[in-house]
């Protein structure tokens, strides 16, 4: 069954969508991040995904007070990314701000070593957060695009008790035009590995969540798929989305 994570961005404490990581070209959909938490948790979900944009291109984390409210106000499993790139800012995200997994991307690509050993000391609330533009994986809050593939970044850590390694194509993130052949393609090979993967980016419709209904059908590690502006203007419903995703 493919799990559902409603995406709430957090920038300046509102909650907002970018497009393609662009922090200029940002939609602002409430100045109340925990009502929001709340709405979706009202509709079903049991799993939420958080973004700390300031934290991301901070390189630390910034909305720790807003994540805490959430999680406090929820009660429900919450993964972070965002400026996560020290043991400290781990230990913060888990023990101050209150959630159960942590998403690492930028510090992982450039100290592989670093994140296999947080792994071990974390086991099963680090996420591998692979952030792509056309297969290559981006950093800095999206800034930079290094020379390395997301398949090849992920399979350097295949083994690692990690939580999950969660793909976005930021190409399509935000820009409501649905998932590409590729990037399905993508999430099919990483499924593949043995790695419990997350889709993200791009998922505009119910026929994006069949697409990925089809793949987690053949490749069981595609455990989950993120939707952040498709619930946020309608062309996904929360409710709906998890009733289909939850059936056979």
């Amino acid at each position: 069954m493919l799990q559902l994570l409603p995406a709430i961005d957090l920038l300046e404490g509102r909650c907002v969508r970018l497009r393609q990581g662009n922090y200029d070209d940002q939609t602002v959909f409430s100045e109340d991040p925990v009502e929001v938490a709340q709405r979706w948790q009202q509709d079903g979900a049991t799993r939420l995904h958080l973004v700390d944009l300031d934290g991301a291109r901070a390189g630390r984390p910034v909305n720790t007070d807003v994540v805490r409210r959430i999680t406090a106000a929820t009660g429900l499993p919450c993964q972070l990314g965002g400026g996560i790139r020290s043991e400290d800012s781990i230990q913060t995200a888990i023990r101050d701000a209150g959630v159960d997994r942590v998403i690492i991307g930028t510090k992982a690509l450039r100290e592989p070593d670093w994140f296999a050993e947080m792994c071990h000391r974390f086991p099963g609330q680090l996420a591998l957060g692979l952030d792509a533009r056309h297969s290559m994986v981006a950093t800095d809050g999206w800034l930079q695009v290094s020379q390395v593939s997301a398949i090849e970044l992920a399979s350097r850590f295949i083994g690692l008790p990690l939580a999950a390694v969660i793909y976005t194509n930021i190409a399509n993130d935000g820009m409501m035009q649905g998932i590409d052949q590729a990037t399905l393609d993508d999430f099919r090979t990483l499924a593949a590995l043995g790695l419990n993967v997350i889709a993200s980016g791009g998922v505009t419709t119910m026929d994006d969540l069949a697409a990925l209904k089809r793949i987690a059908a053949e490749q069981p590690g595609l455990v989950g798929v993120i939707t952040g502006r498709a619930i946020y203007e309608g062309t996904i419903l929360v409710r709906e989305a998890i009733e289909f995703l939850g059936h056979a």
